[in-house]
């Protein structure tokens, strides 16, 4: 805010520089200036009350010229619409007699007869002309009534400039033109106006002429428009020069009006369509003249709003009097009123008897009690309490003989209502001009509140503390650079007999940075002193599970930074006993192992009979050739590279047979989990040789798409294979439940990079042509130990989801759709591509727990 210098006022008093501006201003004017200033304020209101009467009176008016002007042009927008219809109407029958012409289905006798059908039945048509590509009438008819056209013989030629270049135009564009208003030369009376429309003839895609219709434009008023419109309207029908044609318009004569700001009738113009902006109808109101009776409205709110001014002024006087007369004797009584209002603390003056002289109203609000209940009153008072009363006329003797504590005391009060409340009371001597004292003055202040909460934080500490030294957890807070332990409950003390030592070596095994006490550190100084300990407050809690030799426990330690109540930056350290979690751990994780080998032995297991065909195949070859080599080397029928042949084809056998053994072997051998570097295709190809020895049983065919330069995975090979042969294996069972034909038993498996949630992955997915899944087992598909088949033990899918969240990735299954009908199932789970050195996630085992032994 500016600052001014020190200025007199009207009174000579020194105005503060802090004052605004327009008080300042304000002050220094003289009182008889400033009662000039008062007395413009109500005439402002008046000539403010005339203007808003004023506007009223024009906006009505504005609103009631525009409602006029909106509904003349909805009405004649109606008219034209009308108008329009009317004349597409009898292009249309134009155009159906052109096209019977054209297509020589009635002759010049024929047409005549429709043409005068057609000008009976429409009056605004005045004649039809048949006129052939030369421009020579073929065949005419003229209405009776048209006077001011002439008839047209057959073999008459057209006058140039008779049709207004329409004709010329229509035989161009190949469509029906519209003529500008034509006018007789031989005239310049009324109804003489017409309209001619040209619809070309067309003769094999030849022009042949046209045939011509005249319209009377005023015929054109008369029978389009409606007749409610021109009882509403001045219709008139006038051309781009403004000359009317048709109908009559008011006159503009310019006659006087009474209110000089009276409008004209509203009006508006729209052109005729389709003939163009050379024909336009024009509408406009009939508006009676205003005169000495329309106006009197006007002049009757006038008279009254000078009346209601003269009364309003006369009133203001009045009122100002009165104002002066009152102000100076409410001046003292809000100040002393404002003054009391604002004590929040209870004032009681008793005389040297004991006797209540006076109180303020906060001390009535206290307690209850209006001013007359407690004046004049002598004790026992209303607002002591039965069982007090006592205690209380004790006190109050004290207090007569001025033996109260300088510091107050603490008394209970009574409420009217019964309720009781603490306060606290300091009393004071009241002195008069003279020096002798009159009595006493006790302030009294309700401290209910400031008591209960001091009650609620004794309580809540001893409830903290409670909890703290109940807790199955070691908590402990020292300080930063110092030796002193803030706070350590029961468990803590009793791990460390209450020795900081243990805090230190729990916060150097987290790995949290500690500080060392130097020789000066144990004075009063703290050492942090300077840092910003915002930051370090609000960082994120540190957490570690350590090993603990000393206690022969395992601890998650949980470390954060806090500020202690004395501002000082301390550390607080949380031990918990996680020791029996450890040992159910690595017990889960031997469980989850275990489950894991047998769900590969229980894969196997149903793939034995697939197993044992897929065998006896090399199996059969082998013994063939063999038994084939013995007959004939027996007979002396075989030669050296003949047998070199079959022994071969027997070694190829044998090595297939050894393959198949292999990869069984190797799936379900049990091995601890291993996560190595792993390509996708090899990992891949080895799934499905095992499984499509499964889908073969099922007389399912499998297709797979392996994308080109998958990266390398960190995954255990063993489980990711288990994955896919498992998936696969319940695909072919899925479609030999559904009893799908031979063409539709297949089995997809899918393979390709995808980025998701902006992190590079390889997504693995099963298409199966089965009957789906319902939504219940939707529901219920990775629970434990839940199955759809009679035999199946509901841990296949479980141990699957388990596998592959153990790798960071994510297994889901939708049902494929053929319009309404499900066509199949689609397992899908992606393995992100992860660096070599990142820690893979722990496993889930069947039953959802989570071990820590596969990580």
């Amino acid at each position: 805010m500016p600052q001014f210098p020190l200025s007199p006022a009207a009174d000579g008093a020194t105005l503060p520089a802090s004052m605004p501006l327009w008080r300042r201003w304000w002050r220094r004017q003289s009182p008889s200036r400033q009662d000039r200033f008062i007395a413009l304020g109500p005439l402002f209101a008046v000539v403010l009350f005339l203007a808003a009467v004023i506007a009223a009176f024009a906006y009505l008016r504005i609103e009631e010229i525009d409602r006029e002007q909106q509904a003349v042009t909805r009405d004649v927008e109606y008219a034209q619409q009308r108008l329009r219809l009317r004349l597409l109407e009898r292009q249309e029958q134009l155009m159906r007699i052109g096209r019977d012409v054209s297509n020589n289905q009635i002759d010049a006798e024929e047409f005549v007869v429709q043409a005068e059908e057609l000008i009976n039945q429409n009056p605004e048509l005045m004649a039809i002309s048949w006129v052939d590509s030369k421009r020579r009438i073929t065949a005419s008819y003229v209405s009776p009534s048209a006077n001011f056209i002439s008839s047209r013989a057959a073999g008459e030629q057209l006058k140039v400039g008779e049709t207004d270049g329409t004709y010329e135009l229509a035989r161009d564009l190949r469509q029906p033109v519209y003529s500008r208003p034509l006018i007789a030369q031989d005239m310049r009376q009324s109804n003489a106006a017409s309209i001619q429309l040209q619809v070309p003839l067309d003769d094999q895609g030849k022009f042949a002429g046209v045939i011509m219709g005249e319209y009377s434009v005023d015929g054109l008023l008369r029978f389009g428009i409606p007749t409610e419109i021109t009882a509403k309207y001045a219709v008139a029908l006038v051309d781009d020069k403004e000359m009317v044609l048709a109908g009559n318009l008011p006159p503009r004569n310019g006659a006087e009006q009474l209110l000089p700001w009276a409008e004209d009738a509203a009006k508006y113009e729209i052109p005729v369509s389709p003939v163009g902006n050379g024909l336009l109808i024009r509408a406009e109101g009939y508006r009676a003249s205003q005169g000495v009776v329309g106006s009197g409205l006007f002049w009757l709110v006038g008279a009254l709003s000078a009346l209601t001014v003269w009364m309003l002024l006369g009133n203001w006087r009045h009122t100002r009097r009165r104002v002066q007369a009152q102000e100076a004797l409410l001046s003292e009584t809000h100040f002393r009123r404002a003054m009391e209002n604002s004590m929040l603390t209870g004032m009681r003056a008793l005389d040297l008897q004991g006797r209540i002289t006076y109180v303020n109203p906060a001390f009535c609000q206290m307690t209850g009690l209006n001013e007359d209940e407690l004046v004049g009153c002598i004790a026992p008072f209303p607002h002591w309490p039965e069982s007090e009363v006592a205690t209380l006329m004790a006190r109050l003797e004290d207090e007569l003989q001025g033996r109260t504590p300088a510091g107050g005391f603490e008394v209970r009060v009574k409420r009217k209502n019964g309720h009781t409340f603490d306060a606290r009371m300091y009393v004071s001597p009241l002195i008069d001009p003279h020096g002798q004292q009159t009595g006493w003055m006790t302030s009294m202040t309700d401290i209910t509140e400031p008591k209960r909460v001091r009650e609620e934080l004794t309580a809540s500490y001893e409830r903290f503390t409670t909890v703290l030294e109940g807790l199955d957890a070691a908590v402990s807070v020292a300080p930063l650079g110092s030796d002193e332990l803030l706070f350590a409950n029961k468990l803590y003390r009793a791990w460390f007999d209450g020795q900081v030592s243990g805090h230190i070596s729990l916060v150097a095994q987290v790995g949290v940075p500690t500080f060392a006490t130097s020789g000066e550190g144990l004075d009063a100084v703290d050492g942090m002193a300077g840092l910003p300990t915002d930051s370090l407050t609000d960082a994120q809690t540190a957490n570690d599970e350590i090993f603990v030799p000393e206690l022969a426990k395992w601890l998650e330690v949980r470390s954060r930074y806090l500020t202690w109540v004395d501002g000082r930056l301390a550390q607080m350290v949380i031990a918990t006993d996680i020791t029996p979690r450890r040992h159910a751990e690595e017990q889960a994780a031997q469980q989850n192992e275990r489950a894991q080998n047998a769900s590969r032995l229980i894969t196997m297991g149903e793939m034995a009979s697939s197993v044992a065909h897929e065998l006896n195949q090399p199996l059969t070859a082998i013994n063939n050739y063999c038994n084939g080599m013995v007959s004939r080397i027996k007979a002396n029928q075989i030669s050296n590279d003949d047998l070199l042949v079959a022994l071969e084809k027997t070694a190829r056998q044998a090595w297939r047979a050894g393959q198949i053994i292999q990869r069984i072997r190797a799936f379900v051998k049990r091995s601890e989990p291993n996560r190595t570097e792993a390509d996708v295709a090899v990992l891949v190809s080895n799934a499905m040789e095992l499984a499509e020895i499964e889908l073969r049983r099922h007389h399912v065919r499998l297709t797979h798409h392996i994308a080109a330069r998958l990266p390398q995975l960190m995954v255990d090979r063993i489980l990711i294979e288990q994955v896919l042969i498992n998936l696969m294996k319940n695909a072919a069972e899925s479609i030999a439940q559904s009893n799908r034909p031979t063409a539709r038993r297949n089995v997809e498996l899918q393979v390709i990079p995808r980025q998701i949630d902006g992190q590079e992955v390889v997504e693995f997915s099963v298409l199966d042509s089965g009957q789906g899944l319902s939504p219940e087992v939707m529901e219920r598909l990775f629970e434990a130990f839940y199955s759809t088949k009679a035999e199946g033990m509901g841990i296949g899918l479980k141990l699957c989801r388990s596998i592959v969240e153990s790798h960071h990735g994510r297994l889901e299954a939708v049902n494929l759709y053929n319009g309404q009908a499900v066509s199949g199932c689609r397992f899908t789970f992606w393995i992100p591509v992860l660096p070599l050195d990142s820690p893979p996630a722990p496993a889930l085992d069947a039953a959802g727990a989570q071990p820590a032994g596969l990580s």
